[in-house]
């Protein structure tokens, strides 16, 4: 019993004399702060990100958002770059849906491009791609044929192929007239003028060649040899292996294509100029607008020359929101509907 106690009292002791004294007086020192923690590496890893998105989100901001809210805006005035704006209301929009007499064949012709220069440019892709990713000799040197004009400007393509296809001198009709073919009047006739820009959609379509080609040339080969063991034929192949593993591939050239359709101003606007014998664009062509007639007369042509030439930027902004909203719908509404971009069930 006396030993536990002498124990006892030694480690009290022992303790009193560990704990720190306070050097201005008698006593314990009081007990300091706690320190504050590091940051976790979790923040960190969030400033860095944060950090180095900073550059495109000032961009995305400064080039998206602000001139996106600045049309908005624009869209209900009367303005015209001299004067204040000048609220209006609904008139830009009334103008645009009921009275405008140019906007229903413009709105027909972007149409005609959506439909019929996407798809065709998408199948003609593919096949090309399709025989490229089979070639065994000389494969370098037809990729880069078929690629390259993807690279010449398309203010310079348009102009060649004017030229090329000019009903009078041009080259293609005289090799038709060789077959004894009377060639059409190309550019000039507004039942050939948009076909002639989907001719040459077609000849510029390297874009979406490679991509179909380095989505074509990554499908398991072994796929191939197993149908090929079961009896599947090549159009089999295609069907249940090729299709169905460039899927995405497909969507997206889709997708992307859709909305430069709607967009489609630059091929429309020179090929009208030129055509007509006009080398400007904007006001100097007001009187050709969509030559010939209005066949190349598109959404993006109109509210550019209700902009810039007319000096209409209320009216111009009006349109230009109506655009970004047909848009985005067609972006949402393609994007649900084609199966690749939905998520797989479980």
């Amino acid at each position: 019993m006396s030993v536990t106690t002498k124990t006892t009292g030694q480690e009290a002791r022992l303790a009193r004399a560990a704990r720190p004294t306070n050097p201005t007086g008698s006593g314990p020192v009081p007990p300091t702060a706690p320190r504050r923690r590091p940051r976790s590496a979790e923040s960190r890893r969030r400033l860095v990100a944060l950090t180095m998105l900073a550059p495109a989100l000032a961009g995305l901001v400064i080039f998206f958002a602000y001139p996106l809210v600045a049309s908005i805006f624009y869209s209900f005035t009367r303005y015209n770059q001299l004067q204040e704006p000048e609220f209006v209301g609904l008139l830009n929009y009334r103008f645009l849906f009921t009275q405008d007499p140019q906007i229903g064949p413009a709105v027909v012709n972007t149409l005609w491009f959506v439909v019929i220069l996407v798809p065709v440019r998408i199948v003609c892709g593919l096949l090309v791609a399709g025989l490229l990713s089979r070639a065994r000799t000389a494969t370098g040197f037809w990729r880069t044929l078929f690629y390259l004009p993807a690279l010449v400007p398309p203010v310079a393509s348009v102009v060649a192929f004017v030229f090329l296809f000019n009903p009078g001198t041009g080259p293609v009709n005289q090799i038709l007239r060789v077959f004894g073919i009377d060639g059409p009047l190309w550019f000039n006739d507004p039942a050939w003028s948009k076909p002639s820009l989907v001719i040459l959609g077609v000849w510029v379509m390297g874009d979406i060649m490679i991509i179909f080609l380095a989505s074509l040339l990554d499908v398991p080969r072994d796929l191939y040899e197993a149908a090929s063991l079961d009896g599947a034929n090549g159009v089999q192949q295609v069907r249940h292996i090729t299709l169905p593993t460039i899927a995405p591939v497909i969507g997206f050239a889709a997708v992307t294509g859709v909305i430069a359709a709607l967009q489609y101003f630059t091929e429309a606007a020179v090929a009208s100029g030129v055509a007509s014998g006009k080398a400007t664009i904007g006001g100097g062509t007001a009187a050709q607008l969509g030559y010939p007639g209005t066949s190349l007369l598109t959404y993006t042509e109109l509210l550019y020359q209700h902009g810039f030439a007319n000096f209409q930027f209320g009216y111009a902004s009006a349109m230009a929101v109506v655009l970004f909203v047909i848009t985005a719908v067609v972006l949402v509404f393609t994007m649900r509907r084609i199966s690749v971009f939905r998520p797989e069930e479980s």
